[in-house]
């Protein structure tokens, strides 16, 4: 068994500091890098694809809304010609750049919260917009995308790879989306129970939804949130666990063949 482990990083901006980086990063496998829209700037993309390069985790654009006051979370109607542009805006003009002055390589895209979201719902601006984007900039970028979902389906469609993504710290409706944050019981923070439901989604193939069904789900990559107090805690206990379970953390592209 193997999976990758990644995490929402890069997300300071000018004076603000957000978020645990340097700790994260030494439990995680690929980190996705805020390219500048709803977190993160020049300085701190350099800053941490460096950081990356240094601890050898690869590296992802995490791409989402221009909206940096309302961090990417608050829904946009945008058209599909603007959603693909985005896209090769933010991946290929911004984060590619320090990736390549780096001198490494661009493993992925997982695009960020209210976009990642708006995907799942809506399938022409998922195949219309971006992740025929991604695909224009390079085919052979994997598209991070929720487990199980049409996206999903719809990359693979297309000839993009696919990693189907799931969450450890997030409860889940039985249709397989995740529970809106703005209800109760919508994150996850005891780290036993973190703990539990991973290795129930990677051995079992699933977990149980926040009404107790058993929603089926396919893992490649795990994501580990890494702006919470408790996140480096998090992250160290469930790679110890999955390890001392047998399973290979691995980079994505070790995963998604």
């Amino acid at each position: 068994m193997r999976v990758d482990l990644n995490s929402d990083l890069g997300e300071s901006f000018g004076r603000y500091n957000l978020g645990l980086d340097e700790e994260v990063m030494n439990y995680i496998t690929s980190a996705n890098v805020a390219t500048g829209w709803h977190a993160g700037d020049p300085l701190v993309m350099r800053k941490t694809v460096r950081l990356a390069k240094e601890k050898g985790v690869a590296v992802g654009a995490h791409p989402g809304y221009p909206d940096l006051l309302g961090f990417g979370r608050r829904y946009m109607k945008i058209t599909y010609d603007e959603a693909r542009n985005y896209i090769l805006y933010q991946v290929g003009g911004a984060l590619y750049a320090f990736v390549k002055a780096e001198g490494i390589e661009l493993q992925h895209v997982k695009p960020h919260g209210a976009l990642y979201n708006a995907l799942v719902k809506e399938e022409k601006l998922a195949r219309g917009g971006v992740i025929e984007g991604i695909a224009d900039f390079d085919k052979n970028l994997i598209f991070v995308t929720l487990s199980g979902s049409r996206p999903a389906v719809i990359a693979e469609e297309m000839g993009v790879k696919v990693a189907h993504e799931v969450f450890a710290d997030r409860a889940y409706n039985p249709d397989g989306t995740l529970v809106s944050r703005s209800k109760p019981g919508a994150v996850i923070e005891d780290k036993e129970e973190i703990a539990e439901r991973v290795i129930s989604m990677v051995k079992d193939g699933g977990v149980r939804a926040i009404n107790g069904e058993w929603v089926e789900l396919k893992v490649d990559t795990i994501c580990l949130h890494g702006d919470n107090p408790k996140a480096v805690e998090i992250a160290a206990h469930i790679r110890r666990v999955l390890e001392e379970e047998g399973v290979k953390i691995v980079p994505m592209r070790e995963v998604v063949l």
